[in-house]
């Protein structure tokens, strides 16, 4: 392991607790201004009290929708910091807390301007909406949001494809935006102190600048840059295929083995939602590949996909990589397609004979069991197969294994305390890698799991 990398994790560390602080404290600098504002004051009477309410919900809300659209801004140094799961984790988190601070504003601000009377609030509402400077607009935008949580909302997710759910959730900036006018040129916390009016346009300045820079200008660039096209796809299995691509100065592309990317193929069916896959392959600056199975009308669309398709993709993103690295040694846990970016790994990460293991469950034909054999010769790869279907909900081993997962773990890899732990697959069955590894001395933050979350 190099001491470059060995320099990350602390570094890492450093921006996960400053990104943390300056969350924490933008929430209570908000507050402070409320409160020196006559807020808690405020308090004493109903229709004073309700009005009260409504700021602090109004402010807080805002400044967690703001934070949100930074946390999903793709901001690299916050990717590399925390990881695009756990950045997912806490957007969902934030994000409903904010909608429901923001239904709370819009709740008691209208009762309180109604004058607490509740059979007055309908008239007031239209009135505000009517009458008061971007309320219109704030209206739009709230309905924005409201499409952008109805449909995050797990049932509902379930029943969308991932490519509509992310078409549709693309709707949260714009309520974002849509609340803007509103929020600046109306909310007395925005204009009344200097200090205040330069913390909100510059918290709006910086989540604009993120996206259009992040979301949209980087993705424009390297697409322009490196215009990659489909090269080859061959089938690994019955539904799992291998993309091949090509492309210009892929040696200046940033990406590492283990990272994951946003792709979209031009020229069929759908090519305007984007689908996440990992690299299957190290990135050798000539090509890249990725594997995938047919999971949905994307991801089979993929074997029927001629060579010389262009290839429009966003990224590279993930955690799962070097960068996370703490030990020499490492243990890489794979489940079915999750093997890909942990087949990258073993071909990317430096190691020596016997440091590195890889534990592979299957059910049917193993993945990539050819290169295997290959890295286990030429690199020292421990390779363990796993195969059959998984003998119980809990547990991530398959039939036939006589003793419990944790004692299995033990027993496959004895030093398993003292390994870094690289784990890809089905959330629940990952989960279950978890809390075997913990129960076997492997301390947290020396487990790397990032799963797809949406």
């Amino acid at each position: 392991m190099t001491l470059a990398v060995a320099r990350r994790r602390p570094a890492d560390t450093g921006l996960r607790a400053v990104a943390t602080g300056g969350f924490w404290a933008g929430l209570l600098l908000v507050t402070y201004w409320w409160a020196a504002g006559g807020g808690i004051t405020d308090l004493g009477g109903w229709e004073t009290g309700l009005n009260s309410l409504g700021r602090l919900t109004g402010l807080l809300g805002s400044d967690l929708l703001l934070v949100q659209v930074l946390m999903m801004a793709r901001l690299p140094v916050l990717e590399r910091a925390f990881g695009q799961d756990r950045l997912v984790a806490v957007h969902r988190v934030v994000g409903f807390t904010s909608f429901n601070l923001v239904l709370g504003h819009l709740v008691l601000i209208t009762w309180g301007y109604a004058a607490g009377d509740l059979a007055g609030v309908p008239g007031e509402f239209w009135d505000l909406v009517v009458d008061y400077p971007a309320m219109l607009l704030a209206l739009a935008g709230t309905a924005c949001l409201v499409l952008t949580v109805v449909t995050s909302i797990r049932k509902a997710r379930k029943k969308l494809r991932y490519e509509s759910w992310h078409l549709l959730h693309l709707y949260g900036y714009l309520g974002a935006g849509l609340a803007l006018p509103h929020q600046l040129w109306t909310g007395q916390e925005f204009l009344t102190s200097t200090a205040a009016t330069v913390y909100w346009w510059g918290l709006w300045a910086a989540a604009a600048v993120a996206v259009l820079v992040w979301r949209v200008g980087m993705p424009l660039w390297r697409n322009a840059r490196h215009r990659l096209r489909v090269t080859s796809v061959v089938p690994e299995s019955d539904d799992v295929v291998s993309v091949y691509l090509s492309g210009r100065d892929l040696h200046r592309l940033p990406v590492r083995a283990g990272q994951f990317l946003g792709w979209r193929f031009l020229g069929r069916a759908g090519w305007t939602r984007g689908n996440p896959y990992s690299l299957s392959a190290a990135p050798d600056g000539r090509s890249l590949r990725i594997t995938v199975r047919a999971l949905g009308d994307g991801s089979a669309a993929l074997r029927r996909m001629p060579p010389g398709t262009p290839a429009v993709f966003e990224g590279p993103f993930g955690r799962l990589t070097d960068r996370a690295r703490t030990r020499q040694r490492v243990a890489l846990v794979g489940a079915g397609v999750g093997v890909a970016p942990l087949r990258a790994l073993a071909e990317g990460l430096d190691y020596g004979p016997g440091e590195a293991v890889l534990l592979h469950r299957f059910t049917g034909r193993p993945l990539f069991a050819g290169e295997l054999d290959v890295l286990a010769r030429e690199r020292g790869l421990r390779v363990v197969d796993l195969p059959g279907h998984r003998r119980s909900a809990g547990s991530w081993l398959g039939e036939g294994v006589p003793v419990d997962d944790l004692a299995a773990l033990r027993y496959l890899v004895p030093d398993i305390a003292e390994r870094d732990v690289y784990v890809c697959g089905p959330a629940p069955w990952a989960e279950s890698v978890r809390r075997a590894a913990v129960a076997a001395g492997v301390p947290e933050e020396r487990i790397h799991v990032e799963e797809f979350r949406w």
